[in-house]
């Protein structure tokens, strides 16, 4: 289960930027899944959440945006979002494409955490 390490990889980025951000506990990582990306989403959030065990990050949520596969297909002259990745044909005049503009994705995109107020000495 290569989900695991790509799990392990994705705390370890994590982390690394809310150390940076000064940041003491992550509630939420987001992240963008292309279709065509070879990950299964499922075995993904099994393996973030081994994979936060004892971090900043236990605990947090793994919101992940599917990303559809798009092609551009010369035909039309136009991108087109494949109903099944299966075939790479454009859904609407059914020529087949191999240009593809989205859909191999595997981003973080973004950190959801709570501020901690400051400490004002008096």
């Amino acid at each position: 289960m290569h989900e695991l390490s790509i799990a392990l990889s994705l705390v370890e980025m994590a982390s690394a930027a809310a150390r940076e951000a000064g940041v003491d506990q992550v509630q939420a990582v987001h992240l963008r899944l292309g279709a065509l990306s070879g990950v299964v989403k499922d075995a993904l959030l099994f393996g973030f959440e081994i994979a936060t065990a004892d971090t900043l990050l236990a605990g947090a949520k793994l919101v992940i945006e599917e990303v559809p596969v798009q092609v551009y297909c010369a035909a039309c002259g136009a991108p087109a979002i494949l109903p099944d990745i299966q075939h790479m044909r454009c859904p609407r005049c059914n020529t087949p494409t191999n240009q593809i503009l989205a859909g191999r994705e595997l981003e973080l995109v973004a950190l959801e955490y709570e501020q901690s107020p400051a400490v004002v000495a008096v």
